[in-house]
């Protein structure tokens, strides 16, 4: 079966300088034909979640035999890690999709008061990558609300922490341009790898990803209205020109009930997949920036519609 040129989509002339990796070109398998069912370049659905356990083919693994954490879902196994790859990292070096699923907390939903975030790193086939969650105090959680200042830690399938994400308090509206929001990656934790900061627009989401050089490297745009009903919401990564879409940010519809009476998300995370692993690391934390600034309450409540709420 022919595969769809997805190099077109995301041409190769739109990476920065130096981030253009020596692994498969983008759009190309990762796998041979046939390995196994629903492989990338295949018919897949995985990107809005595939279930856990996609039967491998004749000479593979079998997913149930990968250790399994809390909900059962099959941990990804460990690739070879590539060149100068920070410990932990080689995960991110064979896919070019990531699942973020928010977890429910019971509590929360009870009683109403904030609890620490936790979340599924899955790829497309529904394997675990990592595992998130946030630290902070009840205090911090429940007076400052989706602006709070947080750390996550971001561990692998060793319980090894590989990511530390660290948002700064800042100001929660685009009125103060002068203290605009923020989040640092580290990669292993303390080696800072990549940044992520808010730009001042009057009408749009606007964000820069910066390297561990705080070099720019890519922008991060999102609609003028950030809600939607029964749609996703995407958040495009682009060149620094703005002229080419590299990636993508994706808030994916959960169903009325887990939108209504949750905050509990679920996100897509797209990009190249000979980009360095470093700044897909620095993609993730984009992620959780954009969840906590637009997408932390609970249905309607006090939910942003765009930069100026």
């Amino acid at each position: 079966m022919e595969l769809p040129n997805k190099a077109a989509e995301f041409p190769n002339s739109a990476y920065p300088p130096g981030y253009a990796g020596n692994q498969v070109p983008y759009g190309y398998p990762q796998y041979a034909p046939q390995t196994f069912q629903n492989a990338p370049g295949q018919a897949n659905n995985a990107f809005h979640g595939y279930p856990a356990g996609a039967p491998y083919g004749p000479g593979g693994l079998p997913v149930q035999n990968q250790p399994s954490g809390p909900s059962g879902a099959a941990w990804m196994p460990a690739p070879p890690p590539p060149l100068n790859c920070p410990p932990g990292l080689e995960y991110l070096s064979q896919i070019d999709q990531i699942l973020v699923h928010q977890q429910i907390e019971l509590l929360e939903v009870l009683t109403g008061f904030e609890t620490n975030n936790k979340y599924e790193i899955k790829n497309s086939l529904g394997q675990r990558v990592y595992f998130a969650a946030e630290e902070n105090d009840c205090c911090t959680r429940n007076c400052c609300g989706p602006s709070r200042p947080f750390t996550i830690k971001i561990v692998d399938n060793m319980g090894q922490e590989v990511i530390t994400l660290q948002r700064p308090l800042r100001c929660s509206s685009c009125c103060c341009p002068c203290c605009l929001q923020e989040l640092e990656v580290q990669a292993p934790p303390g080696t800072p790898v990549g940044y992520i900061k808010q730009n001042w627009h009057p009408c749009l989401p606007k964000f820069t990803v910066q390297n561990e050089a705080k070099m720019d490297v890519f922008k991060i745009i999102g609609p003028c209205v950030v809600c939607s009903c029964c749609a996703d919401i995407n958040f495009e990564v682009k060149s620094m020109d703005e002229s080419s879409v590299v990636g993508r940010i994706s808030k994916q519809w959960s169903g009325f009930v887990r939108e209504a009476f949750t905050d509990a998300d679920n996100f897509g995370i797209q990009f190249p997949l000979d980009l360095d692993v470093k700044m897909k690391a620095v993609m993730i934390g984009a992620c959780f920036l954009i969840d906590f600034m637009f997408f932390e309450q609970t249905g309607d409540k006090n939910q942003r519609a765009g930069v100026w709420q």
